[in-house]
């Protein structure tokens, strides 16, 4: 990609994204597609299309995220029917595995080697393990999750929904749908959430 159609690009994109709340886009959405299409143009089939936007995505950009209730609604619907759940009826694994994939930011890039494991990055934008002194802040604190909901079934059950598919709980969260989306596998999740459950995991001591 040559200087000029990137510097095009990130003309076109801060334009469409650097407004205020009473401002609208000067770039053509549609513009906006175009050039990162042709950003994408001479990757793999895969890497195109994880450039195009599903619906979901699609109505959350138009709306910079304020959708109406109807369209949220419709959202939380679409995905909930994406979500798989455990076959095992099983929702934790192993939290010593869920600390990996929770500390592990690799996967999905174009520098990542054939057969990279993807983690969830998760203390990129939450505080886990209380003792832990380095996270993000974009998210809530998860510190004590399960302790603090008594370990209940119901909320284990959500949690999982949450981190499968985001959309499905929340209408234009900021949270990736790390299941729907094939980031992370339901084993995986599985351990995430034994991190967050287990009552022998850092995180709810």
């Amino acid at each position: 990609m040559n200087t000029i159609r990137l510097t095009a690009a990130l003309a076109l994109l801060l334009a469409a994204t650097s407004v205020t709340a009473q401002d609208r886009p000067a770039a053509d959405p549609a513009k906006v597609d175009a050039v990162m299409q042709a950003m994408f143009h001479r990757v793999s089939p895969e890497w195109q299309a994880r450039a195009r936007l599903d619906e979901t995505q699609r109505t959350c950009t138009e709306r910079r995220n304020q959708v109406s209730a109807a369209e949220a609604d419709a959202i939380q619907a679409r995905e909930q029917a994406r979500v798989q759940m455990p076959a095992d009826g099983q929702f934790l694994g192993d939290w010593q595995r869920g600390f990996r994939v929770a500390n592990n930011g690799r996967g999905g890039q174009f520098s990542d080697p054939a057969g990279t494991v993807a983690g969830g990055n998760c203390f990129a934008c939450h505080q886990m393990d209380p003792k832990e002194v380095s996270y993000g802040t974009l998210g809530p604190s998860l510190a004590a999750y399960g302790r603090d909901r008594n370990y209940d079934p119901e909320v284990i059950r959500q949690t999982y929904i949450k981190i499968y598919n985001s959309q499905a709980v929340v209408a234009c969260s900021n949270m990736p749908r790390f299941g729907s989306s094939g980031v992370l596998s339901i084993d995986q999740i599985k351990d995430v959430m034994a991190y967050l459950f287990d009552r022998t995991s850092p995180v709810n001591q």
